[in-house]
């Protein structure tokens, strides 16, 4: 089978393995170009079942980059809350500002400008594109990464892991091959436990399961989380939930962060929690911005 023959049999079969069978997810369900920004800032390094109920409820309350753009953004951190990373709101925030003022409330429809906005990466720009404005582009995540990567039978780059699903991105189906992509690898070709035998492409797949796995040392690959537990990322966010909560002083923050014992870690995080401008301080009394 040519090249040609082998990327029809491939876009067509994980087509057919998607058809009718979709995750309902409520960012799926609109073209919106600012929910759809919400929902890929929302899921970068967090689960479906967490970012679900945060993002219907951030929805709700900033339906559009201007009322994000116009609110405290101790209001948008409250809502944060739970998902960790609250430097990605920062910068959404920053997004939403830009966005309300320039662009009237819609975010730019070409690569080049997305790149231009706070925290939106060649991952994030594309997604937009693709989900929002239903461009025929490749988005390229996790799991789409380890798709491509079996199916070559190599590990493979960044830039050709994106050379290589464009290459396979059907004409004018650009919304639904991302998805069914992304939900391929999800569900189908998982990290630890491929289907295999029942692939709809194992014959087109170079690695069908058998050998070493070329996935784990490809681009964007799945990389062990850091043990949250114990975490700076775990003590940062107890500190913005105490500010938010109305612990003011730096002994009770400190408390919160469970931290007493290493004063000099906690000062630090608390440092740079200021220098990040997630949290602000006057005569000792420290509030969310």
């Amino acid at each position: 089978m040519d090249r040609i023959g082998r990327h029809d049999e491939i876009t067509s079969r994980i087509l057919q393995w998607g058809s009718g069978s979709l995750r309902d997810l409520a960012w799926r369900r609109t073209n919106n170009s600012w929910h759809v920004l919400v929902s890929e800032v929302m899921l970068q390094q967090t689960s479906v079942a967490r970012v679900q109920p945060k993002f219907e409820a951030f929805i709700e309350k900033f339906p559009n980059p201007t009322s994000l753009a116009r609110a405290p953004l101790g209001d948008a951190l409250r809502m944060w809350d739970g998902l960790g990373y609250p430097r990605r709101c920062r910068n959404l925030q920053a997004t939403a500002v830009i966005v309300s003022q320039i662009y009237n409330d819609e975010l730019p429809e070409s690569l080049e400008q997305l790149l231009e906005l706070p925290g939106i990466g060649q991952y994030t720009a594309r997604a937009i594109l693709a989900f929002a404005y239903k461009q025929d582009v490749a988005v390229v995540d996790t799991n789409v990464s380890r798709v491509l990567s079996r199916l070559d039978g190599v590990p493979m780059s960044n830039k050709a892991l994106q050379v290589r699903a464009n290459e396979l991105v059907p004409q004018s189906l650009g919304w639904e091959w991302n998805q069914v992509m992304m939900d391929f690898g999800a569900r189908h070709c998982t990290l630890r436990r491929p289907l295999c035998d029942e692939c709809p492409v194992r014959e087109q797949c170079v690695w069908h399961g058998e050998g070493i796995d070329p996935a784990p040392k490809s681009g964007g690959a799945s990389k062990p989380q850091p043990k949250f537990e114990g975490s700076d990322r775990q003590a940062r966010g107890r500190a913005i939930r105490a500010v938010a909560s109305g612990r003011e002083s730096i002994e009770l923050i400190i408390e919160s962060m469970k931290l007493e014992h290493d004063i000099v870690r906690a000062s630090q995080l608390i440092e740079d929690l200021l220098s990040e401008k997630l949290i602000t301080t006057s005569n000792g009394v420290f509030t969310l911005p």
